[in-house]
């Protein structure tokens, strides 16, 4: 199948919240990590979300030049032509996206987006991330107001982070404290700007503890249930049931009752880059380890060319990060839910 309509994301989202489940939303860096996520979107049989930092689109724009946006774009239309090969639906997102790269990344992206919609085409991506955290809640949703309205006109979805999560990602950091839980009035001061879909649609990443990155249980105390309390508070001001579409950032090290009641409390879409990044690099890691001898030429000798080259040990990490990602789509209850 082809990378989602807007038509059919929205659909997507629509039948996770209803169903009670959550796409995994798989930060890619490469071609590879890109063919490992598709691959265990379609081994789960379930619908996906596949997502660059403006960290991972440096990457892919090369060491050279180190640029975003012809980074993302570049394997955004990669990912045009590949996902037609895989028989479930795939959406385009950018993760956190900060005020100082909005002008670098963001703002770029959805402009040509909207020059594509001005041809008749579908946009380039479906949904961007704005990341105003680190802001003012004011400054925050003015902001978001801007990118929601330029969203619209593109027929994107905008992602809006209004309380900070915790750790650090892609340079933006937060110190692990009280601050991590969004409060009734800040969802209520969200809906009042951004609207409840007739400004835009719009999916909210509400903090409830979480952190960014690698963390033990008991280290961070998570509370899913927050979200319940941040749809009723809304929903009794604007009479509007189930309001938002949540977003579960930080959930490396979740256990299975807490990633329960965050779907059983509308969260549609859950990052995931720590774990998948672990599951592609433990096979090269012990491919190399195995091979020692054979990956480099030791004492002058000439190695073995079949074990260094990037194909033999390219292939471990795409089939073990694929099975992390085939086994979210288990913990977030979207296996076989893809649209027929």
């Amino acid at each position: 199948m082809p990378i989602a309509t807007p038509e059919v994301y929205a659909e997507m989202l629509d039948r996770a919240k209803a169903g009670k489940f959550a796409y995994p939303a798989i930060n890619v860096t490469s071609t590879q990590t890109l063919h490992a996520a598709l691959r265990g979107f379609a081994e789960a049989e379930s619908d996906g979300i596949v997502q660059i930092s403006t960290g991972g689109a440096e990457f892919l724009g090369g060491q050279y030049k180190k640029d975003m946006v012809s980074g993302a774009v570049a394997l955004a239309e990669f990912a045009h032509i590949v996902a037609e090969k895989y028989p479930v639906n795939i959406a385009l997102h950018t993760d956190h996206c900060p005020k100082d790269k909005l002008d670098g990344y963001v703002r770029p992206l959805i402009a040509i987006s909207e020059e594509r919609v001005g041809k008749g085409q579908n946009p380039l991506f479906q949904s961007h991330m704005w990341d105003g955290s680190a802001e003012t809640l004011d400054d925050n949703l003015r902001i978001a107001q801007e990118l929601l309205e330029k969203a619209r006109k593109a027929n994107i979805i905008l992602e809006v982070e209004i309380t900070p999560t915790g750790g650090e990602e892609d340079g933006v950091s937060h110190e692990i404290n009280d601050s991590l839980y969004t409060t009734v009035d800040d969802a209520i001061r969200t809906a009042e700007a951004l609207g409840l879909g007739e400004k835009g649609r719009y999916l909210l990443a509400a903090s409830f503890g979480n952190v960014h990155g690698v963390y033990k249980p008991g280290n961070v105390v998570l509370r899913p249930e927050l979200l319940k309390e941040l749809s009723e508070g809304v929903a009794a001001k604007f009479g509007k049931a189930s309001p938002f579409d949540f977003v579960f950032h930080g959930g490396s090290g979740s256990t299975a009752e807490e990633i329960a009641t965050a779907l059983d409390n509308g969260v549609v879409k859950m990052n995931l880059d720590t774990d998948t990044q672990y599951a592609f690099t433990r096979p090269i890691a012990d491919h190399m380890f195995r091979n020692y001898d054979g990956v480099l030429k030791v004492d002058g000798e000439v190695g073995n060319k079949k074990t260094y080259d990037p194909r033999t040990w390219g292939k471990l990490a795409e089939a073990s990060m694929a099975e992390r990602v085939t086994a979210a789509c288990g913990h977030l209850r979207s296996t076989g839910t893809k649209i027929k």
